[in-house]
């Protein structure tokens, strides 16, 4: 046999095997049974991301960017809605964070929706706002949203049900334990008047027992009026208030110019609604918080 005729016999045979092998993939891929869960911002990835731990064939996605802060009148996008497709939960906020939803519900009927703050007593927003949707600052609430998460998932997904609890148990455990470390510290405060950046902190005001005077901005993309400002320094002024906590995920330029205009001091305190993308992350950046308040308020 010639040369030729082996070089074809040997591009035939690669082509064989080149389609078996694509087939067997084809076969592996189409028999996957991962599930996949999609969270809609930052907090509620950090909260599934525990709940899930080590259970095989599970996989978290966040539908919006890392960059991404609190919800407020977010604009869903067709990447946004790509980032579900293929998954068969949606773990959300609620409490009215995710204005979107009829959008979403709306173009796919069969995602099965998992409210995080299902049984929290809300607290109003000022003005005609409705409720303030920040529940998940107050870790008293997170641990809600944690229990809430994992007791629908074990619902709707029986065969890791048990999983699903094992590791809400073990994650609100390391939840309390930081609780109780924060109220150790804060409970002892004298200090308590504040002034915030945005209505993000309301939850976190009532479990620490903090008093929220002023708010710089009732939304974090708009800016306060003269009047606004100029009522917020004579309150400040008024009342002596030393502190205005500011957020990182936002400039602190108004805050700055306020600060300059009363004896008052800037601080960041931290929403969770940006950070690492790992499981420890709420935990981590509310260790931080605590070090803020000591700072700030002792």
């Amino acid at each position: 046999m010639n040369r030729k005729c082996l070089r074809f016999l040997a591009a035939v045979l690669f082509i064989i095997l080149g389609i078996s092998g694509c087939a067997e993939n084809r076969s592996f891929v189409s028999n996957e049974k991962s599930t996949i869960i999609a969270t809609s911002f930052y907090p509620m990835y950090i909260s599934t991301l525990n709940i899930t731990k080590d259970i095989p064939d599970i996989k978290v996605i966040n539908m919006t960017k890392p960059v991404t802060g609190c919800l407020h009148d977010y604009a869903i996008t067709p990447a946004d809605l790509r980032n579900l497709e293929g998954a068969q939960y949606f773990v959300i906020n609620g409490a009215g964070m995710e204005s979107f939803m009829e959008k979403v519900t709306g173009q796919m009927p069969n995602l099965k929706i998992i409210n995080a703050s299902k049984g929290i007593q809300l607290i109003k927003s000022e003005g005609d706002e409705g409720d303030n949707p920040h529940v998940w600052v107050s870790i008293s609430n997170a641990i809600i949203q944690v229990k809430n998460i994992g007791d629908q998932l074990s619902v709707l997904d029986p065969e890791n049900a048990a999983q699903y609890q094992t590791n809400t148990v073990a994650y609100i455990e390391k939840l309390e334990t930081q609780k109780t470390k924060m109220h150790q510290v804060t409970d002892n405060f004298k200090n308590r008047d504040i002034i915030t950046f945005h209505e993000a902190f309301p939850y976190f005001a009532k479990e620490f027992n903090l008093n929220i005077v002023g708010v710089i901005k009732r939304e974090p993309n708009s800016e306060p009026s003269a009047k606004e400002l100029k009522d917020i320094i004579e309150k400040i002024r008024s009342l002596k208030v030393k502190v205005i906590f500011v957020e990182p995920q936002y400039p602190a330029k108004v805050a700055e110019t306020i600060a300059e205009a009363t004896s008052a001091k800037v601080y960041i305190l931290d929403p969770v609604v940006t950070g690492p993308m790992d499981a420890d992350a709420y935990i981590n950046i509310m260790k931080s918080n605590l070090k803020t308040l000591q700072e700030a308020l002792e």
